[in-house]
């Protein structure tokens, strides 16, 4: 009877575990062209799948179409979640194909600002309805108060989606950290160099923490 109950039990223990687990979190990844979204996204996907999500480039809006990385499971100090990291293209407000001549021919200039424009749409029909949680990277180089910055916090903040904000590049010279804090108090800013590997034990601690 003892064999047959111990048996039960570790069935529905199987069982209730199956059943219970959730589904992976979409986190977005959001910020303005040429933060470093792809960057960091990469570090994330590399580090806890060795696996890319995208291509990057010094070329503003080389992500032009959101890209997904599913099941990443992320651990840091007994907390643990898994996420789908959506890697979403970067959000202005005008695209403009004469940023592009000085990389490449017209013709070809002109198509990636057509999809980049796309790329923006695209971005903001997640941000609005498939998305659980946001990572916002922010520049730390650049003046974080813009108006696509304090635009997509508001619709954020809107929507009440968990958001932690990423001041990446933190090994150029004229960073500035305290710049994004000072910018956007009511929300925890993380420093970090995605490209280097700056402070990434930090960054999942926090998205361990934050979004599990």
């Amino acid at each position: 009877m003892g064999l047959f109950t111990e048996l039960k039990d570790s069935i529905s223990r199987v069982t209730d575990r199956l059943f219970s687990e959730e589904e992976p979190k979409r986190i977005g990844i959001y910020g303005p062209p040429n933060a470093g979204k792809t960057t960091l996204a990469n570090r994330i996907a590399r580090d806890w799948t060795g696996d890319a999500v995208g291509a990057e480039s010094h070329i503003p809006h080389e992500t032009r179409r959101a890209r997904r990385k599913e099941d990443v499971e992320i651990e840091r100090n007994g907390k643990s979640v898994t996420i789908d990291i959506v890697d979403t293209p970067g959000v202005t407000t005008k695209v403009d194909y004469e940023e592009f001549t000085d990389e490449m021919e017209e013709d070809d200039a002109i198509r990636r600002s057509r999809e980049a424009t796309e790329g923006v749409a695209e971005a903001m029909h997640w941000l609005r309805e498939d998305v659980d949680g946001v990572i916002y990277v922010l520049d730390s180089a650049e003046d974080p108060i813009t108006q696509v910055n304090t635009m997509l916090i508001g619709i954020i903040e809107s929507r009440d989606l968990p958001v932690l904000i990423f001041a990446n590049k933190i090994d150029l010279d004229d960073s500035s950290v305290k710049r994004i804090e000072d910018a956007f108090p009511q929300h925890k800013t993380i420093p970090l160099s995605a490209k280097e590997g700056e402070n990434m034990d930090e960054v999942y601690e926090n998205i361990a923490e934050y979004f599990g």
